[in-house]
């Protein structure tokens, strides 16, 4: 114990001495155990998936994506960085939300898209979001983490000959990501993102009102809703009315710019148009979720009808069609959400899942296969072991059932049951 004791002692001290570093946005000298290099890595290799775990990328109108990238851009020019790899997506998601991983990849979903009014509030977002990829914040957050580690460490030897194999895998039931890179900030974090966003948004020539109206609206979203609804909707980017002020302060002492309202009305037009639609589809989920299905298929049919090239209507089109045992219209549904976007991974799952009750074991491996390749899960993997282990390829099967064993359910349980089966030579 007191050589654990004194490993942490030594580990921390020199993490002190060698990691620090000055932020990039506040000249300040902070502690971090990443380099640049390192965080960019991140940001690559966490960004799909990020993506894939919370609805994939909004593809009904591509034009908007092209807007709200030029509209980072413009703001990631005159960031304190710009010469981070800048990425800007629109996700398919329906949760007012925008999020940063290191390295400049950043998110918007099309559920927050549709509560702004013009351009200098997206610029308000994204400036935010930069501003968390450029002050490292990121960086701060897992070097926190890292010298929690080390402490924990101390607590016993358990903890230091634990096996530590499950973490490099992101499985789950239908949907995981790189969740714990969207971290809850602290409260100077959050601040320090909204003065030097306004500054980023001054800099690109916008109205910085449009700093003060975001806030306005986070915090009239906010109002009346239950502590659990708020952990979950604004998790990393709490709303307060000292937030508004802090801006509304900034905005005086820099009066003028562009709100390029009109703009920004055309660009999500789209997504304005739809908005019955996607309130139906998601009234629909509620009434799936409340075992009315009759009321879930009429509501999708009417999403599906309004807008036939969203595929979250035909994947659950296809859910529903599976509810009544019908396969194959369960798999042409889920057919037509992939042709939507073929580059989402669920609906492959699912569709994967069709093809097993067809009968269809090659098609079904080969949709597993594709789901694996944007977002691995733990259904697909074990879905992936049985076809393997049907196949007589013993070592591949393995590799899938351990995969698969690393999650929770009565999946864990039965890929530890396959296991336990190839390992007595079954």
């Amino acid at each position: 114990m007191k050589l654990l004791r004194s490993i942490a002692s030594i580990a921390l001290l020199l993490a002190l001495a060698t990691g620090c570093s000055v932020n990039p946005v506040t000249g300040s000298s902070e502690l971090s155990l990443m380099s640049p290099e390192q965080e960019v890595a991140i940001g690559e290799q966490q960004y799909e998936p990020s993506q894939q775990s919370q609805g994939g990328r909004y593809v009904v109108d591509p034009d908007l994506n092209v807007y709200v990238n030029n509209v980072g851009q413009k703001l990631a020019r005159v960031s304190d960085r710009p010469d981070l790899p800048y990425e800007f997506v629109v996700l398919n998601n329906n949760v007012p939300n925008a999020w940063a991983l290191p390295g400049g990849k950043i998110a918007i979903n099309r559920g927050l898209l549709v509560l702004l009014d013009d351009e200098s509030e997206l610029a308000a977002v994204l400036g935010h979001e930069i501003v968390h990829a450029a002050a490292r914040h990121g960086a701060q957050q897992q070097t926190q983490g890292t010298l929690l580690n080390v402490g924990l460490m101390a607590a016993g030897v358990a903890l230091a000959t634990q096996d530590h194999q499950a973490a490099g895998l992101a499985v789950g039931a239908l949907g995981v990501g790189a969740q714990a890179w969207q971290a809850q900030y602290g409260q100077r974090q959050e601040l320090q993102a909204d003065k030097y966003g306004i500054d980023y948004m001054i800099r690109a020539g916008y109205d910085p009102q449009g700093a003060v109206e975001l806030q306005k609206t986070f915090v009239k979203l906010s109002e009346g809703q239950s502590a659990s609804w708020m952990e979950s909707f604004f998790a990393s980017h709490p709303p307060s009315q000292k937030r508004v002020e802090a801006n509304r302060q900034m905005a005086a002492q820099n009066p003028g710019g562009v709100r390029n309202r009109a703009e920004y009305q055309a660009a999500i037009a789209q997504l304005k148009k739809d908005m019955d639609a996607y309130q139906n589809y998601q009234q629909a989920l509620k009434a799936m979720s409340e075992e009315n299905y009759a009321l879930a298929r009429s509501l999708n049919n009417k999403a599906v009808k309004a807008q036939p090239k969203e595929p979250l209507f035909w994947e659950l089109q296809g859910r529903l069609e599976a509810q009544q045992k019908d396969m194959d219209g369960a798999a042409q549904a889920f057919g037509r959400a992939i042709s939507a976007n073929p580059e989402f991974f669920r609906p492959y799952v699912y569709r994967g899942m069709a093809y097993k009750q067809l009968n269809k074991p090659q098609e079904a491996a080969a949709d597993f296969q594709k789901s694996m390749n944007l977002l691995p899960t733990q259904i697909s993997a074990y879905y992936l072991g049985e076809y393997a282990m049907e196949n007589g390829d013993r070592q591949k099967a393995i590799q899938y059932f351990q995969m698969a064993a690393q999650g929770d359910g009565e999946i864990a349980k039965a890929a530890q049951a396959k296991l336990q089966q190839l390992q007595q030579g079954g």
